[in-house]
């Protein structure tokens, strides 16, 4: 969005920058006719002109408003204004179901059934208006502080009879909710979602995903061959009903699974009925999904010989050695990690939450958090104190005994407005209201019929830019002041009207007076203030007096 830009339809009011995705920005605005607070969603600009991006979207536009339920972000209006395509929708204040389970780990079996509950009744409500949302994660739902949640982010969505967004089956989603038919890039459907909720209400169990990966593909390939991991190996404490439910709903085979999510939804408020709890660990029974990872066949021909056996056992001791022997030095030089062994740990996700609960998770990760070096910088994402980066990403596998960076919000960056045709005392306030810190430079220029100290323009800092309000960057003011000239003695003897426009043009208030009681050359014989002296206009009580015969 330009930065001049701040009403958009003459209705919206942009307040703050709260949130940059992929495609689009977020914002708080006030709608000011129906007088309440709104989050406003704009494509950027470059991306307006894709057309994939622009389909993407306006079908999340479509999909969103077409469904009415608490559990998803009520959609108000869609609309371009200027070139810009935006979406308006309810502001919810409060933290992504990944934040808590980075902050606070494994949910109890009561509150994760809570939240899933409301997730499942959201994505029963979206496909009986045949939406699939095809990205249900964490990261996409929003807890307010009452503990409602909303599903957010319909970007990838789809109608169930309609075509694909990308060509070639390009898989689209995050490959940690994945179903393992979206990585083979069949056709979606309902079930897709039902997977990734399965996955989500581990996530809750258990404070972390199933399958983990250095590589989205990498995990892809373990949803497909990987066994789920039972949700009671964790916690024995968890209700062997409560773990059927993510079996059922995660399992390979889409024949397996729930066949719609009035089913999941039934189970979870059931589960922990008297007659439920007990029953016996669901057992599929079935192939785990194939991967077709050759275009041909490999065929192997096996010649029949006699071979002593001494020497093939006597083989497969030195090979095995040679293989120890390789994954030590692997090991040990650190190409190959392996989480919990010779330091190395898995990067939490820390993102957004505050320093403390930062320390605190990454000293249950076994990391030493005495090696943490802190450093602030500004953002428009992140509240004050928050974690807006870590020179380790979230996922990777690192010594944990190794120093590393973590950097906390300071606080929104400052947005340099355009301060011309304002009073530079005005700005210095605003400037020192809003505790912003800047090298203010300040250059006067006399101009006619505009007040002094009036901002005439502005260098250094652009309109629209953002800086952090500590850095002392320096902008520079051109202020108006009151004309001010030297009275030429070029002046005598030219025309007197002629001087006068000239000493006008200039911003000089003028009085002619003849000097003689009947001129005739109406030329300048004598100037008031004298030639040679400086004069200042100040206001409409000073005058220059010409005198002409």
């Amino acid at each position: 969005m330009s930065h001049m830009i701040k009403t958009i339809s003459n209705r919206y009011e942009i307040l703050s920058l709260i949130g940059q995705g992929g495609m689009a920005d977020v914002y708080m605005a006030k709608d000011t006719i129906l007088n309440r607070v709104v989050a406003i969603k704009i494509l950027r600009e470059k991306l307006s002109e894709d057309a994939m991006t622009l389909v993407r979207f306006q079908r999340e536009a479509s999909a969103a408003s077409r469904i009415s339920h608490p559990n998803v972000v009520d959609i108000y209006d869609v609309g371009e204004y200027n070139g810009m395509h935006y979406i308006v929708m309810e502001y919810i204040k409060g933290h992504t179901l990944k934040q808590l389970i980075a902050k606070r780990g494994a949910l109890s079996q009561q509150e994760a059934l809570y939240i899933m509950k409301q997730l499942t009744s959201a994505v029963l409500c979206a496909h009986q208006a045949n939406i699939i949302h095809r990205d249900i994660k964490p990261q996409n739902v929003i807890l307010k502080d009452d503990g409602t949640v909303k599903i957010t982010d319909f970007g990838i969505a789809i109608a169930s009879n309609s075509v694909q967004l990308t060509s070639n089956n390009t898989v689209m989603g995050s490959a940690h909710y994945l179903a393992p038919e979206t990585a083979q890039g069949k056709e979606p459907n309902p079930q897709v979602d039902i997977y990734s909720l399965g996955i989500v209400f581990f996530e809750l169990l258990s404070g972390s995903v199933p399958f983990r990966g250095s590589t989205p593909t990498e995990i892809a390939i373990r949803h497909l061959k990987d066994p789920m991991p039972c949700i009671r190996d964790y916690n024995p404490q968890i209700a062997q009903s409560v773990e059927n439910i993510i079996l059922k709903a995660t399992a390979k085979d889409p024949d397996d699974r729930y066949k719609n999510c009035a089913e999941m939804l039934y189970d979870l408020e059931h589960c922990l009925d008297p007659e439920y709890r007990n029953v016996k660990r669901l057992n599929l029974n079935k192939k785990v999904t194939n991967l077709d990872l050759h275009n041909g066949k490999v065929e192997v021909e096996y010649e029949a010989k006699k071979r002593n056996l001494r020497p093939v056992i006597a083989g497969v001791l030195i090979a095995s050695l040679c293989v120890a022997l390789i994954v030590l030095i692997l090991l040990v030089s650190g190409i190959v990690r392996i989480p919990g062994f010779l330091n190395y740990e898995v990067m939490p996700d820390i993102l957004g939450l505050s320093q403390q609960d930062a320390i605190d998770i990454l000293k249950e990760e076994n990391f030493d958090t005495e090696l943490i070096v802190f450093k602030y910088d500004v953002s428009d994402e992140y509240n004050k104190g928050e974690v807006i980066s870590s020179s380790y990403k979230t996922g990777d596998i690192v010594k944990n005994n190794k120093k590393f960076t973590i950097t906390l919000s300071k606080g929104p960056s400052f947005l340099v407005e355009d301060y011309t045709g304002l009073y530079i005392t005005d700005v210095l306030n605003e400037f020192e209201k809003e505790g912003v810190q800047l090298n203010i430079k300040i250059e006067y220029e006399g101009k006619k019929d505009t007040n002094p100290g009036i901002i005439l323009q502005q260098k250094d800092l652009k309109v629209g830019q953002r800086i952090d309000p500590d850095a002392n960057e320096t902008i520079t003011f051109i202020v108006c002041e009151y004309p001010t000239i030297k009275i030429s003695k070029d002046y005598i003897g030219k025309d007197v009207q002629q001087v006068k426009e000239e000493l006008n043009e200039l911003g000089i208030a003028v009085v002619l007076k003849p000097a003689v009681s009947n001129p005739v050359y109406y030329t300048v014989v004598q100037i008031d203030p004298d030639v040679g002296s400086t004069y200042t206009q100040e206001g409409t009580d000073s005058v220059v007096t010409l005198y002409y015969d």
